[in-house]
């Protein structure tokens, strides 16, 4: 049959319904069916912006949409129709797709909601069909989905800590203390607690109450001992595991976070529920005299400003005891240096972990890095991970088996470890630091009592919380024993260490053993590795809140790489989005601490690898691959990595850590999961937001300009997008329409990067607008923005606009340039390297507009024969006339 379409034209098809049409298409909302969207106190006008979708294989047809919401002035629930937005040619909203997307009519609607008079949350839904005779289709039907919610925040906030916690234990001491937060209130709360009676601690539970109208809650807690993880709910506080923080979202639109810090004389603290939602303060006193647990809340317009504060108190407070400031005394006395950590995260790490097994040698190693040389892998770092050491017991497992010897063990390295080293190098002089894996007691089942280590140093025998007795180096010698085995590491080329199972330490039974054992091995550990090897170390499955705020959160000590997580684990499917999930959310916290967070290691070759390329070049911290030898994905590696004009593989990391954006949101709610970042400087730097659909179906949602960081009112931006390339209009966050709409497929992600533009009027332009310009860093590198170091603008006194940028690495670099397509890129437009003008056939323009121009700076370096001679820096001059 023929019928025809919106605009009359014939369309051929067998059959053809409304319903059938409504049936597959696809509805996406601005704010979100289903979320909770927080409206700041100065925004007087919610627009509400609708995307249908709707396939080709049905005729083109005009749908209507209708808000229903309870925002009138009686709160009484109301329907109003959104009239359809017609954008000029241009103008546009980017739809990026997924490859499983397929070509689709897209129709926009618009409709401006004014702020109601009253504070209370306005809920709202759609209904949506192509024609009057048709029955509307709610978009709340689909499972799980509910009615949307606005918060609207107010302009006095609340002063009172009873404004925000109802029902506080009377026994707990409330001070109000200056924050060093924008616009956020800070309290301390202090509770005494029973001192230790021998190897039993002191505890004491007392209750902070039920906080106040809020409706969503956050967490990180300790899903085992040595990790953290987020939990999320919407009724009761109700986490299943002890937190170290939680942060609550009132229908106000503030955000209340608590604090249990611990470290501090002794005390260990964490925040519980109990059966009527109260959050119950929870500490445990392993001194011998009574202790004093701290809390801290803090409220603000944002989670960010709130933990903010609380974590600037908290440094306040552990820099104060006295404690951390004798190990501040002591490092500054033994002539640690800090290392540039740069040296080490910016180059790409192999771990030999995933990809060589347990059964661990040096043939195995030097056989997997002729691998990586064959394939034009340089790697920067290498992991020598678990099982090079001297142990005891051999065939049975880990936890069995206790250290004998600093030297490796002769079956695997028969020449010692110092020969290994020592051929690594020759063979392969890219590698520039060499780190080995150990344990923080020594291996994962201590000291062996009959090894050389036990006959040179004091031991003690101490008890598990499972029952089990570990063989370890007393308090007395700890100092000794760390100082010698990283005096004999160095001495064998090793320069950098990965110190796992910290978390041994909170696993003692008793609590004169972690009174006297915790702060001697802290202390030795980090003295000892930055005396050796300054800040190339790695601190593993140290998430434990007396590790974490004794020897994590102060500033008086240079910065370490620290895990972030429970391990990447190849072949547990499920586990990978919820990798990813977890450390974006432990990142909102970890990113306060003196460190850098480590995402593990992962492998190029895998169902998931690109998922977690894309979060690792993200996260702001170090990119270890563990491929096996003979697996690898170049093409994935390039985009994580680049090479400077020394010849050194560089990962191209963001200057700001990145971290959830959307905090709210469970593992299960079928959201995408937003990773945010910022690359660069005030007014020149650029956003960076990373999209992953960590749930089971494909997803489609909107994303807005103002969800980038950094991102600045009055300022114009363009965003694109790194998997397809495409560029969308120009936005401002004062503009209605300022989103772009993104689908992804399961396991499926995007990287988006919002860059400011500056206009410019040349002289004598016969061009009749201004032009609008962006630096967008290397083109086909994931974080490819993060490689722009610096960048000037200015229009020289002939009229021609002259733009220098520094680049950190060789690749193509792009520019946008808003009348490129005008242009002639000959006459029009010169670019340099080193003040030598660059061959014409490594520039060219890119885009559906031709907007965007591509410079190959790496083949014009190696045409131009500049080779290695020059600095790391590779200096662009770009002129436009």
């Amino acid at each position: 049959m023929v019928t025809t379409d919106l605009y009359g034209r014939p369309f051929q098809l067998t059959f053809v319904r409304p319903g059938q049409m409504m049936l597959f298409a696809n509805v996406i909302c601005d704010p979100s069916v289903g979320q909770t969207t927080i409206i700041p106190n100065n925004q007087h006008i919610v627009t509400f912006t609708v995307l249908v979708e709707s396939s080709r294989s049905f005729p083109e047809q005009a749908w209507e949409v209708v808000l229903r919401h309870n925002g009138s002035d009686n709160r009484s629930w109301i329907e109003q129709s959104l009239p359809e937005l017609y954008l000029e040619t241009g103008r546009e909203l980017l739809a990026v797709n997924s490859r499983a997307r397929s070509k689709a009519y897209r129709h926009y609607f618009s409709l401006d909601l004014p702020r109601p008079k009253a504070q209370d949350p306005i809920h709202f839904t759609l209904k949506f069909r192509t024609s009057s005779s048709e029955a509307w289709n709610w978009v709340n039907e689909q499972p799980g989905l509910k009615d949307g919610e606005l918060y609207f925040q107010p302009q006095s906030p609340p002063q009172r800590l009873s404004d925000y916690l109802k029902d506080y234990s009377p026994d707990l001491n409330v001070q109000s203390v200056p924050s060093e937060a924008y616009e956020t209130k800070l309290w301390t709360i202090t509770s005494s607690v029973q001192a230790a009676k021998g190897k039993v601690s002191g505890y004491t539970n007392v209750s902070l109450g039920t906080p106040r109208t809020y409706t969503r809650w956050f967490s990180l807690v300790r899903i085992w001992t040595p990790w953290l993880a987020p939990r999320h709910g919407q009724g009761a506080f109700s986490p299943p595991e002890d937190a170290i923080v939680c942060s609550f979202l009132r229908w106000d639109g503030l955000h209340l976070v608590l604090l249990a810090l611990s470290g501090v004389e002794d005390v260990l603290s964490v925040l519980k529920s109990d059966a009527q939602g109260n959050v119950i303060f929870s500490s445990r006193n392993d001194s011998e005299d009574e202790g004093q647990a701290l809390a801290i809340a803090a409220v603000g317009n944002t989670f960010e400003s709130a933990i903010a504060a609380a974590m600037y108190h908290a440094r306040k407070v552990i820099q104060g005891d006295n404690l951390v400031s004798d190990k501040s005394q002591i490092l500054s006395q033994s002539g640690v240096k800090a290392d540039w950590m740069e040296n080490w995260s910016d180059g790409l790490t192999y771990c030999t972990w995933n990809s060589l097994g347990q059964n661990l040698n040096e043939q195995k190693i030097y056989n997997a890095l002729d691998d990586l040389k064959n394939n034009a892998i340089k790697i920067t770092n290498l992991i020598i991970d678990d099982n090079w050491q001297t142990l005891d017991n051999d065939g049975l497992k880990q936890t069995e088996r206790a250290w004998l010897d600093f030297e490796a063990n002769k079956e695997g390295f028969p020449q010692g470890l110092k020969h290994t080293v020592s051929q690594i190098r020759q063979r392969h002089p890219n590698i520039r630091h060499i780190a080995v894996w150990h344990a923080l007691l020594g291996y994962w089942g201590g000291i062996s009592p009959v090894g050389n280590i036990a006959k040179k140093y004091k031991t003690r025998v101490v008890l598990k919380n499972d029952g089990s007795f570990l063989t370890v180096v007393d308090a007395d010698d700890v100092q000794r024993f760390y100082h010698d085995f990283y005096l004999f590491l160095a001495h064998a080329g090793i320069d950098s260490v990965k110190t796992d199972a910290q978390f041994f330490l909170d696993v003692l039974a008793n609590a004169d053993e972690r009174r006297i054992l915790t702060k001697a091995y802290q202390d030795a550990w980090h003295i000892n590795s930055l005396r050796f090897f300054s800040n190339n170390v790695i601190s593993c499955m140290s998430l434990a809140p007396q590790i974490i705020f004794y020897s994590q959160l102060p500033i008086n000590r240079p910065r370490i790489m620290v895990r972030n997580s429970d391990d990447f684990f190849p072949d547990v499917p499920n586990s990978h989005p919820w990798h990813i999930f977890t450390n974006a959310h432990n990142a909102l916290f970890t990113s306060h601490l003196n460190i850098l967070p480590d995402w593990d290691m992962f492998q190029t070759v895998h169902s998931y690898s690109s998922f977690h390329a894309a979060a690792r070049c993200l996260s702001g911290g170090p990119v270890y691959i563990s491929d096996e030898p003979g697996k690898h994905d170049l093409d994935l590696i390039d985009q994580m990595t680049a090479r400077t004009v020394g010849g050194k593989t560089v990962t191209l990391r963001p200057s700001v850590l990145g971290k959830a954006i959307g905090i709210y949101n469970s593992y299960g709610e079928e959201r995408l999961l937003r990773l945010g970042t910022f690359s660069g400087g005030k007014r020149t730097g650029t956003g960076i937001l990373g999209v992953f659909n960590v749930g089971p179906r494909i997803l489609s949602e909107f994303v807005n300009l103002s969800e980038f960081p950094g991102v600045e009112d009055g300022e114009e931006y363009i965003i694109r997008a790194h998997t397809t390339g495409d560029i969308s209009n120009v936005m401002r966050l004062d503009d209605k329409n300022h989103a772009l709409s993104l689908e992804l497929a399961v396991k499926g992600w995007e990287i988006l990067s919002s860059f400011p533009l500056h206009s410019f009027k040349l002289k004598g332009s016969q061009h009749a607008n201004e032009i609008k310009v962006a630096v967008l860093g290397l083109l086909g590198k994931i974080t490819g923005a993060a490689a722009v170091l610096t960048t000037e603008m200015h229009v020289d006194g002939n009229g021609r606009l002259r733009i220098e940028s520094s680049i950190k690495a060789l690749g193509v670099l792009g520019l946008y340039i808003s009348d490129l397509s005008t242009r002639v890129i000959g006459d029009t437009i010169m670019i340099t390297i080193l003040g030598m003008g660059i061959p014409e056939h490594t520039v060219s323009a890119e885009g559906i507009l031709h907007s965007v121009l591509r410079v190959d700076i790496e083949r014009a370096w190696n045409e131009l024969g500049f080779g290695g001679r020059y600095s790391n820096e590779v200096p662009v001059v770009i002129f436009i006339n």
